[in-house]
């Protein structure tokens, strides 16, 4: 391994709907660059066409200004890191192509990363702000995609403890927020509202699963219903209603994700708690497992709000991670929409 001298990676994040570019030095970040598409608001969720011809149109801009942020040249770079996948595949052959062109052009690796690894090793970026967290530890990574406990043996040896059998934690809030007539994305709205509301307002069912897995699709239903139910009877209920609704929701949501972590704390014994992936920036998810530092003894590691949702700082440090290893990959490397966590 050679870290005595400087090693710049560039990371292209593509997976969804946001075009992001990041260059690392050893570690630490020098640039971040993130272009969100606005498009999809009015569709109500990503529309998969219109994501791949955005991606195209931001890819160079993105990149470009990455370079000049982090005040450096495209010839100082040592390898280009990519999301290989999951996420959908026509934006992920966006990233996926271009990184091949430009790793070619340039003479230099190519680094294919699982978007995945990427939202759970963004705690080992180099920020003075961030703790890393020591191995074994346990990860919960929440995303619009993706519910799961993880447990994480080394940088790249990952076991799936539980996962969602249906719907994710993020789409079940977008969907919650989506009955109650909020704009997409909901999920941060209804974290809005529910800090004013009253958590035990309204009750919903939480769903029985075996192990240490989740449901949301249940709960999801329970709560069109209710609202189908209310409205019948008043028509004015969500607007009279709004912030006890979103704050018994996220009751609900957090109780369920929690109850399965804490079960996860004790079958394993590692109280080295992590949390991951989008969701992770909810403020009440953030309060309540800083909350078990003092209640339960865990030790706990929140990242930074900018590295919770998709970027290209989360694989540019994968990447970095896997230069050290020599792990490279070559450009008959395709890019996957379904990827496992622990798939290399």
């Amino acid at each position: 391994m050679i870290k005595n001298k400087s090693i710049y990676i560039l990371g292209i994040e593509s997976s969804c709907d946001d075009t992001s570019a990041s260059v690392i030095c050893n570690g630490k970040i020098l640039s971040n660059v993130v272009a969100t598409q606005e498009i999809h608001a009015k569709y109500g969720g990503v529309v998969p066409e219109l994501a791949s011809r955005a991606h195209q149109q931001n890819i160079v801009p993105v990149i470009q200004q990455a370079i000049q942020q982090a005040n450096i040249d495209k010839k100082d770079l040592n390898a280009i890191a990519f999301t290989r996948g999951p996420g959908l595949m026509g934006s992920l052959l966006v990233g996926t192509s271009f990184a091949k062109s430009l790793s070619l052009a340039l003479d230099i690796p190519l680094i294919a990363v699982n978007h995945m690894q990427g939202h759970v090793l963004a705690h080992f970026i180099e920020d003075e702000s961030m703790q890393k967290p020591p191995f074994p530890f346990l990860c919960l990574t929440i995303s619009g995609g993706h519910t799961q406990i993880v447990k994480i043996t080394n940088y790249f040896t990952m076991e799936v403890l539980g996962e969602t059998l249906d719907d994710a934690v993020g789409e079940a809030y977008d969907k919650s927020a989506k009955i109650l007539g909020l704009p997409y994305p909901g999920g941060p709205l209804v974290d809005k509202y529910a800090k004013l509301g009253n958590a035990k307002a309204f009750k919903f069912t939480k769903p029985k699963v075996d192990g240490l897995n989740f449901s949301f699709s249940g709960l999801k239903t329970g709560i069109l219903y209710f609202i189908q139910k209310k409205v019948k009877e008043n028509p004015n209920f969500i607007e009279e209603n709004l912030n006890d609704i979103c704050a018994s929701i996220q009751y609900t949501i957090v109780k369920i994700l929690f109850d399965k972590l804490k079960k996860a704390v004790e079958e394993t014994e590692i109280n080295h708690i992590a949390i991951a992936g989008g969701v992770s920036a909810n403020s009440e998810i953030r309060k309540v497992l800083k909350s078990y530092e003092a209640s339960l003894g865990w030790t706990t590691y929140i990242p930074k709000f900018e590295f919770t949702t998709d970027n290209a700082g989360m694989i540019a440090i994968v990447g970095y991670l896997k230069y050290l290893e020599n792990n490279f990959s070559n450009t008959s490397t395709t890019a996957t929409a379904r990827l496992k966590v622990n798939d290399n």
